[in-house]
């Protein structure tokens, strides 16, 4: 009864110029390959390899979250820089007014994205997240990557969505 239907479905979804990723992730479909440039250290505070960390856990989200293949001058390009990274108290220890219980790291990066399938899409925006830790103790070592672990995690997944999500 129905059999042109497979044939019309096919015309009409071969038009289509948007691909989709298990991600749900709305990505042009004549894009091959990304790019994320190295994003350059401007805060004072943050470590010296923090730039090579978040700049390799934006290139992996990207390639498990998507088809893309990673390039050096891709078709969907990243780049930008750390602007911030900064210590602030949160809040009051109840037995000692005063002083602080935990302690918030702050990153903030500043991101341009170039769609060079659809100029229109491309943007430049700051991302930035937090997390806390026990005012007791010192922002180093394994506190210090867990912090930045889940931070990361945070900021690529919102650049994705930003890029690739329309959010």
């Amino acid at each position: 009864m129905f059999k042109w239907l497979p044939a019309v479905l096919l015309v009409l979804l071969s038009g289509c110029k948007v691909s989709y990723s298990f991600s749900g992730a709305s990505i042009p479909a004549s894009a091959k390959t990304f790019s994320v440039q190295y994003f350059q250290n401007q805060a004072p505070l943050s470590g010296p390899t923090y730039s090579q960390t978040f700049t390799d856990a934006l290139r992996d989200y990207i390639s498990s979250q998507c088809h893309l293949t990673l390039a050096t001058n891709g078709d969907l390009d990243f780049k930008g820089s750390i602007t911030g990274f900064s210590t602030a108290p949160v809040s009051v220890a109840s037995a000692n007014p005063g002083q602080s219980s935990l302690t918030r790291l702050t990153v903030t990066i500043e991101v341009t994205y170039t769609n060079k399938e659809d100029e229109k899409k491309g943007f430049t925006t700051t991302f930035s997240r937090y997390g806390d830790f026990p005012s007791g103790q010192a922002l180093i070592g394994s506190t210090e990557d867990n912090l930045l672990q889940q931070i990361d995690k945070q900021l690529t997944q919102d650049i994705f969505d930003k890029a690739f999500n329309n959010w």
